[in-house]
């Protein structure tokens, strides 16, 4: 057997734990930590490092349908099953607040990128967005008509994008409130959206076996991808643009080359449906999880450059691509670096630090302990009430004791 190219995508680990499906993943910001949720009802936290210790986190009463790390990497929040979204400080104490946050099976959490807000989707068709800290009720958006199974925000924040039953996908205005435009070109069910890191275009997967990508200011269809032999149920965007990588029920993960607009690579890992998949906020890792109740994280290989200059200069494509047929040319600049040989795949020299640098990366810090404080303070909270009620009801027991011994 010949020895795989240095460039093809190579399963780095694999994680067991979970006593049932896994149904989502996400990486934490630095990549030290990997979550995952199951039909177990349980919350894994993986690390990264080898040989260190995972964490089990229980607290959900149902299974545990979508996991997102906030964008500090210091908070963690999870839906379920059991109606409820859970905010978790991901340590070894696994502490978390919980707060009922629909009438039906929460599907989809994911935080904003400043933060402070968070967008639910679920069973009860409609999505809501709450503030963070104290977790806060804000709005409500309701013109689906069947099951929401996920909802995101743009990277800027002003838009939402959510994915249904009902088989559209609608992009909401975040200010107004309004439903912006709505995708009716699946024939089935929508089971994933997100959108493309240049915040101009979306991506959505569906039980028609399909992915799509539209353009969100001109509303057209830009790419349609026919690969896979059953449902699609995930689907993740390369922090540089250029790839997207899906899951679906054949079993298989799928990366595709969104400049090219082709296939790239089709990868063999789980054992039946893979049911979700998400790259690494470098995309030097991408992680998968299956009906096999196993996590495996995969190294990228094919696109070892420098991420960040990347991400500043790619646009999405501009022209129709389909899976099938002449590769068409399409809008997305070639960063310097980017090719096939090992010679052109070499990191750039990085720059010293400057002080403005160094500067954000203390406010981040200081951003991201703020959370954990503020956090804290809330399951502090929640306690407290739940001390209070405890205490309420022992008075009231006590007089009702008092009132039929008094003679």
């Amino acid at each position: 057997m010949a020895a795989p190219c240095p460039e093809d995508p190579s399963l780095e680990r694999h994680f067991k734990g979970h006593r049932d499906a896994v149904t989502c993943v996400d990486f934490s910001f630095n990549t030290k930590q990997l979550a995952s949720g199951s039909m177990d009802s349980c919350l894994m936290l993986w690390h990264m490092k080898p040989q260190s210790r995972a964490y089990r986190f229980v607290g959900h009463k149902d299974a545990v349908t979508c996991v997102n790390f906030s964008p500090s990497g210091h908070l963690l929040a999870s839906g379920s099953r059991d109606k409820t979204v859970r905010i978790w400080v991901p340590n070894v104490k696994g502490e978390s607040t919980v707060f009922r946050a629909h009438t039906a099976t929460v599907r989809s959490v994911h935080f904003c990128s400043d933060g402070q807000s968070l967008v639910t989707a679920s069973d009860d068709k409609t999505v809501k967005v709450w503030s963070t800290h104290r977790q806060k009720f804000l709005f409500s958006l309701s013109q689906h008509i069947n099951w929401v199974r996920c909802a995101k925000f743009s990277p800027d924040g002003r838009l939402i994008v959510s994915a249904s039953d009902d088989k559209t996908v609608k992009l909401w205005d975040k200010t107004s409130r309004e439903c912006v435009h709505s995708y009716c070109e699946h024939g089935s069910f929508v089971t994933y959206v997100d959108f493309h890191p240049s915040g101009t275009c979306i991506a959505a997967a569906s039980m028609d076996n399909t992915v799509k990508v539209w353009d969100v200011r001109t509303h057209r269809l830009l790419q349609h991808y026919q690969l896979h032999s059953a449902a699609v149920n995930a689907l993740s965007f390369h922090p540089s643009g250029n790839y997207l990588v899906t899951a679906s029920s054949d079993s298989t993960l799928k990366i595709l080359d969104l400049m090219e607009g082709r296939l790239l690579y089709t990868l063999h890992g789980h054992q039946g449906p893979a049911t979700t998949v998400a790259f690494s906020r470098t995309g030097e890792y991408f992680a998968s999880g299956g009906s096999d109740e196993q996590v495996m994280v995969w190294k990228s290989n094919f696109d070892v450059v420098d991420y960040g200059e990347i991400i500043k200069v790619q646009r999405p494509p501009t022209m129709l691509a389909s899976s099938s047929g002449n590769l068409p040319e399409v809008d997305f600049p070639i960063p310097p670096g980017r090719g096939r040989s090992q010679e052109s795949v070499q990191s750039q020299p990085q720059e010293p630090i400057s002080m403005p640098q160094t500067l954000t990366s203390t406010l981040e810090h200081i951003v991201g302990q703020l959370d954990v404080l503020t956090q804290t303070v809330s399951i502090l909270e929640q306690r407290l009430t739940l001390t209070e009620d405890k205490l309420k009801q022992c008075l009231e027991n006590q007089q009702l004791i008092m009132q039929r011994t008094t003679p």
